[in-house]
């Protein structure tokens, strides 16, 4: 398999192409990419960074970082991801020279596309012109309910099992450690406090249990009102784990939403509850 970013990096040869943003790679991304790889010819998958949204001047919340977007795209198997340039310029090209310039030159026959497919200046290109310009369209069903759109609004409630549901796995955030507070430690659950990037989305305040490096993580997400804050803080304390993580990537898992959080009566309360939310990561079960 092969990640490139220049249509002129892959040999042209007869391609079934599955095109789109892929934020999140849900159940519904995954079943265009598994469409392309069974149509018996050099399966691609065509995707864009940035987002087009933030390049059109937009704010949108990304579901996953451009990095763990390509592990997942990699998964199903795809021969080849040609990671394009979103632009400006790009954004301004109409259906056909869009076509022209990406896909005819790497030797595009077939995409993948369903009926609700649309590309180019203006949204104007669509199955019936792929069709018209002399390509195959293998027809992908919508998932139903799965969007990236739903997704979003899910973890914005806290419903990680129902978005879960929509992924195929559970909701990730992945960042660097740097360092925090260091109250946890002094409280007896040292915590990795989390950096992420500045348009990932991050899933509604509260206390949830997870898992991070193979083993379980009770995660706190939030402006720790117990101690007055009002800066926002993803902390993970990993269950079992021992060792310095300072300055390194790390991934955390997100499989449920255990409670709100909140301020304590005093610091002796708090550590109760804290002990009473690895309990409750103890005993969770991962979504699927």
């Amino acid at each position: 398999m092969s990640v490139v970013r220049s249509p002129a990096e892959l040999e042209p040869t007869e391609r079934a192409v599955a095109i789109g943003t892929f934020d999140g790679v849900h159940r519904g991304h995954r079943a265009a990419i598994e469409a392309a790889k069974a149509a018996g010819l050099r399966s691609t998958v065509v995707t864009f960074d940035p987002h087009p949204r933030l390049v059109l001047g937009y704010e949108v919340q990304l579901l996953t970082t451009l990095r763990r977007r390509i592990e997942l795209i990699e998964e199903p198997g795809p021969d080849d991801i040609l990671l394009v340039e979103f632009t400006e310029a790009l954004s301004r090209l109409e259906p056909e020279e869009f076509v022209a310039r990406i896909l005819e030159p790497i030797g595009t026959k077939a995409v993948v596309a369903a009926e609700t497919f649309r590309f180019g200046r203006g949204r104007k290109g669509d199955v019936g012109l792929l069709r018209r310009l002399g390509l195959e369209v293998i027809d992908v069903p919508l998932v139903e309910g799965v969007s990236s759109s739903r997704i979003r609004e899910l973890l914005a409630e806290g419903e990680m099992r129902e978005a879960a549901a929509l992924l195929g796995r559970p909701h990730e955030l992945e960042g660097t450690v740097v360092s925090g507070d260091e109250r946890g430690g002094t409280l007896g659950f040292p915590t990795a406090n989390l950096a992420v990037e500045p348009h990932l989305l991050v899933p509604a305040y509260g206390i949830y249990a997870g898992a991070a490096l193979g083993g379980r993580a009770a995660i706190s997400i939030g402006v720790n009102p117990h101690y007055g804050g009002n800066e926002r803080r993803i902390e993970a304390f990993l269950l079992d784990f021992e060792g310095d993580l300072y300055g390194k990537e790390l991934g955390i898992e997100l499989w449920e939403r255990l409670r709100d959080e909140r301020a304590f009566e005093s610091e002796d309360d708090l550590v109760r509850q804290i002990a009473l939310d690895v309990e409750a990561t103890r005993a969770s079960i991962r979504p699927s």
